[in-house]
């Protein structure tokens, strides 16, 4: 008809498989930029890789907390000990974290193109490219790369079956959350929330319920079997929960919130919001946050997602500034966080409205470059620098690297102890760095005594160790058996003399002859 010449014509999206794999190289480069200079230290790094070689060691199906995993997910012990089969232990855990983190922009997409189109996806897979402290996840072997994974594959499984109205997705969303669950218990609470969502997806009644009923029964078969495992091994379905639980009203205590402090709960009541305006950098994290909102009022069917994002957050920020039983930590806020950057595209047209182009590319424009350059800069500022704020902003930067001062101790003992067969006894420290002592000594555990293992004496006697590390404040100078005089320690009646080149709080000693 002659009127529709006037109407333009509609843009072709490109290639999904060119956008796709685009992004893919975005979120690649800059995680390989700091691979290489990363070290194991946040996120019990160092202690899942110890207890996925043990696994290694003698493989079996993990069932309970005692049997092998403790506080962890076991699926995040198989996969890195899968992968220590092939490559060094500090590489392993590592490697698997890169991969899955790199993967994580393939759903993120996937959900915000279905959401709100293919530009607002690749706007969300940019922004995660260069979010700081996720590069640090993705390049350290804790397990919140690996989770982050599966829960935005999730997302993106459930957005599918609900606009498709096909319970296909759904199925595989409710596996997959399996998965997630088996890594951290923090993806438990999704299969409520999510099930519950599910009951007001559509508006015919009996065909929500059957998406929420069957999303629901599929999601149970992981968390079902290990309250069994934990049932039969402690006696409680919920151990595992209890003891985190546990730890973190301790941990309260320990940091001085038990009393109750006006500037304690007022910290916790800001944390979230702090974290996402720091690590996700202002502009990314303000334009989600409005974004939230428009999508909150324009699109309904996207209300479910801002739930999956706000709620959790509320109920942890209750639990830390109300309860006092919970202390939050960055890497906790992933999930939450990474939802974000879903909602740039929504939040730029309600910032921008009708103001123009110009106003467009400045708003863009100022965002990407704090995007960038913040997470740089804050990278720069705290890679192999000790003290003060260096060690606050160390968990949320893109660089992760221990103490001069510990690394110079665990390359002696790699030298000098490890490679010549020898054994050492080691301290434990009150802030955990013997972990890393430990860990990056290269020794096996039969020619180590560790103070924090309850094995100490045993394996002093078996090991007969040459070499003692002392930390200042641990506990190896309170033990009975132990005499600190000047530069000689004795244990057990043997003599150890310190040795030059070694900086507090790490001391070094010699087994006298």
């Amino acid at each position: 008809m002659p009127g529709l010449s006037a109407v333009p014509a509609p843009q072709p999206e490109p290639s999904t498989r060119w956008l796709v794999g685009l992004l893919l190289v975005a979120a690649l480069l800059p995680r390989l930029g700091v691979f290489f200079i990363n070290e194991n230290l946040f996120g019990d790094a160092v202690v899942r890789t110890e207890l996925a070689e043990r696994w290694l060691a003698a493989p079996h199906v993990i069932t309970s907390y005692k049997d092998g995993t403790y506080q962890f997910g076991p699926l995040h012990l198989y996969l890195v000990g899968a992968v220590l089969s092939v490559f060094e232990r500090d590489v392993a855990g590592r490697l698997v974290s890169l991969v899955f983190g790199v993967l994580s922009v393939v759903p993120l997409f996937a959900l915000t193109r279905r959401l709100f189109g293919w530009r607002a996806g690749v706007a969300a897979g940019l922004a995660f490219s260069a979010w700081g402290m996720h590069l640090q996840f993705s390049t350290t072997a804790g397990s919140e790369a690996v989770s982050l994974f599966f829960m935005l594959a999730v997302f993106a499984l459930v957005a599918e079956g609900v606009e498709e109205n096909r319970f296909q997705p759904l199925f595989w969303g409710a596996v997959l959350l399996n998965f997630a669950c088996a890594l951290r218990y923090d993806a438990w609470m999704y299969i409520p929330l999510i099930t519950v969502a599910l009951v007001f997806s559509s508006e015919d009644r009996v065909a929500s319920l059957t998406r929420a009923v069957g999303f629901g029964l599929v999601c149970l078969p992981f968390p079902l079997l290990w309250m069994q495992g934990n049932e039969l091994a402690h006696g409680d379905p919920f151990f595992p929960i209890k003891a985190v639980d546990d730890f973190h009203k301790q941990w309260v205590s320990d940091s001085g919130g038990a009393g109750g402090a006006l500037g304690w709960r007022l910290q916790q009541l800001g944390f979230w919001p702090g974290v996402a305006l720091f690590t996700l950098t202002p502009g990314v994290a303000l334009l989600g946050g409005v974004g939230m909102v428009r999508a909150w009022k324009k699109h309904p069917e996207t209300r479910w997602l801002v739930v999956m994002a706000v709620l959790p957050a509320l109920y942890f920020t209750f639990r830390a500034a109300v309860l006092l039983s919970f202390v939050p930590l960055a890497r906790f806020t992933v999930t939450q966080l990474v939802l974000v950057p879903v909602f740039l595209a929504p939040g730029l047209a309600a910032v921008v409205g009708s103001r123009g182009d110009f106003a467009r590319r400045a708003v863009v424009g100022v965002s990407a470059v704090l995007a960038v350059v913040m997470p740089v800069a804050l990278g720069l500022y705290t890679f192999r620098t000790e003290g003060g704020l260096h060690d606050s902003l160390r968990p949320v930067s893109p660089t992760s690297t221990n103490p001069v001062a510990v690394m110079q101790v665990a390359r002696f003992l790699k030298d000098e102890v490890a490679a010549k067969g020898g054994a050492a006894a080691i301290d434990d420290d009150p802030r955990y760095m013997d972990l890393q002592v430990a860990f990056f000594s290269g020794l096996p555990e039969m020619r180590m005594a560790r103070v924090r293992w309850d094995t100490f004496r045993q394996r002093l006697g078996d090991a007969r160790p040459e070499v003692l590390v002392r930390f200042d404040g641990g506990q190896l100078v309170k033990d009975p058996g132990v005499k600190l005089d000047g530069r000689t320690l004795t244990l057990d009646g043997v003599a150890y003399q310190e040795q030059d080149g070694f900086s507090a709080p790490l001391h070094v000693y010699r087994r006298q002859p």
